[in-house]
């Protein structure tokens, strides 16, 4: 994980040709912002379900070793797949960072924490609980193809994914 925290804008006019070559993607500005950390990177690990947030808190209850979860949702709106306790968890774990296509609840408890969340939005109701999904395949989310160790940059101007660390 980078040292210091790196703006997106500057990483952006720093690394121009990875943009037109492809290496470096902006997700499209859908996101919400939640959590204590505003700016937080780390490699990605990826995972795919839909309105069910059994493999989220599996993932979580590892230790997070600065990297970002970065999970497809399918962007529903019809319940969170992320909540307050998974949330607190990823914080005593390590996570940098964790960035869903879909909804997540318990926003107030969320942003007591020392992590980076960014999500489309949130919803109260909870997500079923049958352990269906995928681990560590691409996903595309805002507009962008995601693959699990890939690098990932937010702050409060966006997200970018890089294929490799970046510096500026």
């Amino acid at each position: 994980m980078a040292a210091l925290p790196l703006a997106t804008a500057e990483l952006c006019d720093a690394n121009s040709h990875l943009i037109l070559n492809g290496e470096l993607r902006a997700l499209h500005p859908v996101f919400q912002i939640y959590g204590r950390r505003q700016v937080f990177s780390g490699p990605i690990v990826t995972l795919k379900v839909f309105e069910d947030n059994v493999l989220v808190r599996d993932f979580l209850e590892e230790k997070g070793y600065g990297r970002v979860l970065v999970v497809d949702g399918g962007g529903s709106m019809r319940c969170a797949i992320l909540g307050g306790n998974p949330v607190q968890q990823a914080q005593n774990n390590g996570w940098a960072g964790i960035v869903v296509n879909g909804c997540i609840r318990d926003v107030d408890e969320i942003n007591g924490c020392d992590i980076g969340v960014r999500a489309l939005a949130s919803h109260p109701m909870k997500a079923n609980k049958k352990g269906i999904g995928e681990k560590h395949v691409a996903v595309n989310i805002a507009g962008t193809r995601i693959s699990d160790g890939e690098w990932l940059y937010a702050d409060t101007d966006g997200i970018l994914v890089s294929r490799s660390e970046l510096t500026v």
